[in-house]
C-alpha cells in the first residue's frame, strides 16, 4: 500500500466518523427541544428517556473522532486541538455537562432539581451542534494559525503551530459563512431529533407535537444549508501542487471536486433524495414513523461527500488565512507511513464495532418507550 493510499483511507474513515458524529447529533437537537415537546413533566421525561438511550453512542463517537485525528493527522490535532482550545473546550464542556443532568437529575442528593438539568440538556443540544458546525465549517472557510515545522528544533520553544490572535479558535464564531453552516447543524439536529423522537415514542400527542417540528426545522435547515453550499461550490477554494506542495485558490474548488469525483456526486444526490424522502414522507403521512431512517442514511451520505471533497483530490482540508503556506492537506499533516499502515490493519475492525453497535441498538429499541414504562421502571 502507497503512503498516498493509507493517506486518502484515512481521511475517508475520518470522514465516516464524522459523517455518523452528525447523524447522531439527533440526541442534542431532540434535548434542545425538552420543553417544545414536552408541556409536562411526564412528557419531558419521556422524550429525555428517549435520547439518553443514545447519548453514550454520541459521546463516544466524538471521542474516537477526536482520537482518530490524533493519531491519523496528528498536525492537524496540534493545530486545532491545541490553537483553537477555548472553541474545543466549550463543544467538551457542553457533553460534559449533559453527561451529569442525564445521569444526575432524579437522583436524590440533586439539590438543583431535575428542571436545571433539563435546562442544562437543552444548552448541550444547542451549544453542542452550533460550536461543532462552526468547527467544521472552517475546513471549507479557513482558520488564523501559522504552522513553522522549523521551530521542532526550537529548544526553547518547540511549537510548530500556534494560533495567529489571542482568541484562541472563538474567532470562528465571528465569520458569518461559519455561522450560517452552524445554524444549519443546528437545525439538521433538531429535525433528525424529531424523527427519532416520532419513531422511539409510543404517544400520540408527542408524535403530533414531532410531526409539527420535522416541517418547521426542515424549512430552516434547508435555508441556511443550501445557502451554505451555493456558496462554497461558487466561490474559490484552497488547493495544492502535489509535486511542490504549494497551496494556491483555486476557483470553484469544491465544485471541481464533486464533478471530478463523480461517484461521490452521485452518493451526494441519493443522500439529498433519501432525505427528502425521509422528510416528505413523514409529514405527509399520519401513520409513517420511520423517517429518521432514510432521512439519517441520506444525511450520512451528504456529510460524507463534504468531508472527502474538503480532503480529497489535492484539497488543503484546514485552510489557513493567516498564512496560505501554513495550509494544512492530507499531505503534510499526516502520520508517517508506518503507523498509518499499522493502523490501518486495526481499522479492519471496524465494521465489526459497527455490527455490534447495531445490534445493542435493535436491543435497545425493541418496544417503543410509553408513559406506563417510565412510569412503572428505572428511568432518567
Amino acid at each position: 500500500m502507497s503512503y498516498t493510499f493509507l493517506q486518502e483511507y484515512w481521511w475517508f474513515v475520518i470522514s465516516l466518523l464524522g459523517a455518523f458524529l452528525v447523524f447522531l447529533l439527533f440526541v442534542q437537537g431532540a434535548n434542545s427541544m425538552i420543553f417544545s415537546l414536552g408541556k409536562t413533566a411526564e412528557e419531558r421525561r419521556i422524550v429525555i428517556n428517549s435520547t439518553g438511550r443514545k447519548w453514550e453512542v454520541t459521546f463516544t463517537t466524538l471521542v474516537t473522532f477526536g482520537a482518530s485525528f490524533f493519531a491519523s493527522f496528528p498536525l492537524f490535532y496540534s493545530t486545532s486541538f491545541g490553537g483553537a482550545y477555548w472553541l474545543w473546550m466549550l463543544i467538551l464542556f457542553s457533553f460534559v455537562l449533559q453527561a451529569v443532568s442525564y445521569e444526575f437529575q432524579n437522583k436524590l442528593g440533586n439539590f438543583l432539581g431535575p428542571r436545571v438539568c433539563q435546562v442544562c440538556l437543552v444548552i448541550n443540544g444547542i451549544v453542542g451542534p452550533l460550536l461543532l458546525g462552526g468547527a467544521v465549517a472552517t475546513f471549507f472557510d479557513g482558520s488564523n494559525f501559522l504552522v513553522a515545522k522549523a521551530n521542532l528544533t526550537d529548544g526553547l520553544q518547540p511549537v510548530i503551530s500556534r494560533w495567529a490572535n489571542s482568541s484562541n479558535g472563538l474567532d470562528a464564531l465571528l465569520d458569518v459563512w461559519n455561522l450560517v453552516f452552524a445554524l444549519a447543524v443546528l437545525f439538521l439536529s433538531r429535525l433528525l431529533g424529531s424523527l427519532y423522537v416520532l419513531n422511539n415514542v409510543d404517544d400520540a400527542t408527542l408524535r403530533q407535537r414531532c410531526r409539527r417540528q420535522v416541517t418547521v426545522n426542515t424549512v430552516l435547515f434547508l435555508l441556511f444549508f443550501l445557502t451554505f453550499l451555493v456558496r462554497t461550490l461558487l466561490k474559490d477554494g484552497f488547493a495544492y501542487n502535489p509535486a511542490s506542495g504549494v497551496i494556491f485558490m483555486e476557483p470553484h474548488k469544491y465544485f471541481n471536486n464533486l464533478v471530478t469525483l463523480w461517484p461521490l456526486l452521485c452518493l451526494f444526490l441519493i443522500g439529498v433524495v433519501l432525505v427528502l424522502f425521509g422528510v416528505i414522507r413523514t409529514v405527509l403521512s399520519k401513520n409513517y414513523i420511520k423517517g429518521i431512517w432514510p432521512a439519517g442514511s441520506g444525511v450520512v451520505l451528504v456529510v460524507l461527500v463534504l468531508f472527502l471533497i474538503a480532503g480529497w483530490n489535492n484539497t488543503a482540508f484546514y485552510p489557513s488565512n493567516a498564512d496560505l503556506q501554513s495550509s494544512l492537506t492530507i499531505a503534510n499533516s499526516s502520520s508517517s507511513q508506518f503507523t498509518l499502515n499499522v493502523m490501518f490493519y486495526v481499522s479492519l475492525f471496524l465494521p465489526i464495532v459497527f455490527a455490534y453497535i447495531y445490534y445493542a441498538w435493535k436491543q435497545i429499541d425493541r418496544q417503543k418507550i410509553t408513559k406506563e414504562e417510565i412510569e412503572q421502571g428505572e428511568a432518567y
